[in-house]
């Protein structure tokens, strides 16, 4: 994929993507507290855990928050990191827990940047909506699509709540399908 692709943002999708946003901000925190720990329990029953590094999200606003299964991967000794935003490009630095983060801009938190960059082997991404098929709506900027695209067969798994759950994300041919999906309620294998 180039960056002459064109990612504006499809009026379908910036409404489903406000559907699914506000129903995962109406949830109730104590829910998304123990649904969080369902998440992290479903991703770590996977059989995909065999290398690292292993790349998640520094949670921000209502998302799931994986950040127990980076310490439970850490504590299982898979290398870590977290990605960053240069530029147009998604970059992955290494990380560990309690280790410092800075701020990343988009409200995100990064490892700060004389850490080393690194090629993760699973990605663990954020979705605002999904569907059964794997495909997935992002904030709609494209840094995931590009990523996995360039990381390619780096496996992939989105986390969310059941509530975000969509009938069809209409894909386009810049996305790039999950391999897995996970929820409070299951793990989905999509790809």
């Amino acid at each position: 994929m180039t960056d002459s692709v064109s990612l504006a943002p499809s009026p379908r999708k910036a409404v489903l993507r406000a559907e699914a946003l506000a129903r995962r901000d109406a949830l109730e925190l104590d829910d998304r507290l123990l649904w969080d720990e369902a998440i992290v329990a479903h991703v770590l029953a996977l059989p995909v855990f065999t290398q690292g590094p292993v790349s998640a999200y520094w949670p921000m606003r209502s998302e799931a928050d994986p950040r127990p299964i980076l310490e439970a991967l850490h504590e299982r000794g898979l290398p870590l990191c977290l990605p960053a935003i240069a530029g147009k490009r998604m970059h992955f630095r290494r990380w560990a827990p309690w280790e410092p983060i800075v701020p990343g801009g988009f409200g995100t938190l990064v490892p700060a940047p004389e850490q080393p960059e690194v090629k993760p082997t699973i990605l663990i991404v954020p979705l605002a909506a999904y569907d059964r098929r794997g495909y997935r709506i992002g904030y709609g900027k494209g840094y995931y699509d590009r990523a996995i695209t360039e990381l390619e067969p780096t496996l992939t798994i989105g986390i969310a709540y059941a509530a975000q759950e969509i009938a069809e994300v209409p894909a386009e041919a810049h996305d790039r399908r999950l391999d897995w999906v996970v929820t409070q309620d299951e793990a989905i294998r999509c790809g």
